[in-house]
């Protein structure tokens, strides 16, 4: 029988893919000692398996990281002190993450240069806001937005294990504030 945390690490890995090992233990939201024994008894018993020498975890060996879900977990990090351990899952796509914020479901969308136009296919609904995670801020100005309230990220890997995350409102982006930053 899991622990109610390790039932949560299990869930996360099958839902999202492997991912690493730094955000697995930010999401567990518990102090990196206590994070890293839940990790170890997991480790022990064949529940999870390390990837790439141990920056990664997955359910198998053979799991491959998802790079646009990596991103947006990252993003997801900076809201998961607000966000109950299993209110958040794989959104449809083009969104990677659906979660749950104070009764507001928001998603959030990776693009990747050129990939303007897939915000297209996004079914905007009452009650949903969007958080797109865009390579550079100045990608936003070329973006048709769906009628519903959007942010817009950036996460900036400056050589430590946890990226900069930075949130820009659709507001600042269209006043042209932050020019082409």
């Amino acid at each position: 029988m899991l622990l109610q945390e390790e039932q949560y690490v299990v869930n996360w890995l099958a839902q999202y893919g492997a991912l690493p090992r730094a955000q697995v233990v930010r999401m567990l939201q518990k102090p990196a000692g206590t994070a890293e024994k839940i990790l170890k008894s997991l480790l022990r018993r064949g529940q999870v398996e390390e990837i790439s020498g141990g920056y990664y975890l997955g359910l198998d060996s053979m799991c491959k990281p998802d790079q646009r879900t990596i991103l947006a977990v990252w993003v997801l990090l900076k809201f998961i002190k607000q966000v109950e351990p299993m209110a958040h899952y794989p959104a449809v796509y083009p969104s990677q993450i659906f979660f749950l914020k104070e009764n507001v479901g928001y998603e959030i969308v990776v693009l990747y240069e050129g990939e303007q136009s897939l915000l297209r296919l996004l079914q905007p609904q009452e009650d949903l806001k969007y958080i797109v995670v865009l390579p550079h801020i100045s990608m936003a100005g070329s973006l048709r937005l769906p009628k519903v309230p959007c942010l817009f990220a950036t996460v900036d890997f400056q050589g430590g294990e946890e990226p900069e995350i930075l949130f820009y409102s659709e507001e600042k982006v269209h006043e042209g504030i932050l020019g082409s930053a």
